[in-house]
């Protein structure tokens, strides 16, 4: 709607999206609430770490409304194109979500000393804060939006249609993240660590990675919405072509010095070894993964979340996960799971290109 000029349309689907994000985090809220201790006993956790942990995440279901309406407007903000408001936004929480832990983990300027807690409270503050700012700007008309409390069944029949496929893409990626930790806790806690702090270090390539993914499907969604596809796609292969460009030069640096990188999160000569090897193999798949972030956005943006859930599904299971878990049964090597890992990536990678070459996304109907 955004990219054909229907403002009022586009309104309308945002305040509808809007009403339906609060009621989902309702239930979302009390089935959290009530299930964190099980999660963290569900992963074997010693009962003190549960005690904790069962706190942290009770206190913080309390903002899951205030997130969920928060990452609607983030959405919509990003439709039009407008990255920047989400990105000052985020920058000026994260400061203040330090200052605040300072506050009430440690107890400095009279505060309580809360610990774990503190953490919590720090960041649900935030969370409330941000989405306060977001309110303002919307009821203030500072978002390319009319303000307005109306819902609409047809278009938030049509938002299901691409969002759930989407969602359930998202929560298969994340499931087999954990499935994937549990086959590398295997090899022992020196990997594990070298694992975790490996995927931090990629976590830095993520960051931009994501906001590209993001430009991708804004500049999609526009170009179809103004009856444009070819514009569209020209515009999804420039920045398929930065983004290449930007894991190259990333992939550098994991590829012919990860050690450098590494020392800077331990000194354990054990561990720096093991992210090492984790970033050198990652690394070799850089180029690839820029194709994913484009390609699976591009795909999002035209509606055709349906195909992208297929590609990752079997991909993630029949290239990554289930192949890891039998090296790791036969074999000690953890390189070879990691290769399986990487694969994962290359496939996804050409099938996703293929798919996009072939232009279905046009035809697709939201």
């Amino acid at each position: 709607f955004a990219g054909s000029g229907h403002k009022k349309r586009a309104s309308t689907g945002l305040s509808t999206l809007l009403q339906f994000a609060f009621y989902l985090s309702l239930p979302m809220m009390v089935l959290w609430y009530f299930l964190a201790s099980h999660v963290y006993v569900w992963f074997g956790t010693a009962p003190q770490v549960v005690a904790l942990g069962e706190d942290y995440v009770q206190m913080l279901t309390w903002m899951l409304p205030f997130v969920f309406v928060k990452l609607v407007f983030v959405t919509a903000l990003n439709a039009t194109g407008d990255t920047k408001t989400p990105m000052y936004v985020k920058i000026a929480s994260i400061i203040l979500n330090v200052f605040l832990n300072y506050l009430f983990i440690f107890g400095n300027l009279g505060f309580p000393e809360l610990g774990v807690m503190g953490a919590a409270v720090g960041t649900v503050i935030v969370n409330i804060l941000e989405f306060m700012v977001y309110v303002w700007l919307y009821l203030s008309k500072k978002m390319p939006y009319v303000p307005m409390w109306h819902y609409s069944k047809s278009l938030m029949k049509r938002a299901l249609k691409v969002g759930i496929p989407a969602s359930f893409e998202r929560s298969l990626t994340f499931g087999s993240f954990m499935l994937f930790t549990v086959i590398i806790a295997h090899y022992g806690t020196a990997v594990l660590a070298g694992y975790q702090i490996g995927l931090r270090v990629e976590g830095l390539a993520f960051m931009p990675g994501i906001g590209f993914t993001i430009a991708a499907m804004a500049l999609m969604g526009q170009g179809l919405g103004a009856k444009k596809p070819l514009q569209a796609r020209e515009d999804v292969m420039l920045v398929l072509k930065y983004t290449v460009g930007f894991m190259f030069f990333l992939s550098f640096f994991m590829v012919f010095m990860p050690e450098k990188i590494v020392w800077l999160f331990t000194d354990d000569a054990q561990t720096i070894k093991e992210a090492s090897l984790y970033l050198r193999i990652v690394g070799v798949s850089q180029i690839p993964l820029a194709f994913n972030f484009v390609l699976s956005g591009a795909l999002r943006g035209a509606g055709d979340t349906k195909r992208t859930l297929k590609i990752n599904l079997i991909s993630l299971w029949f290239v990554r996960i289930i192949p890891a878990f039998l090296l790791s049964w036969y074999f000690d090597n953890i390189m070879l799971v990691y290769l399986a890992m990487i694969s994962d990536t290359f496939v996804k990678a050409t099938w996703l290109w293929v798919t996009f070459d072939k232009g279905e996304w046009m035809k697709v109907k939201v």
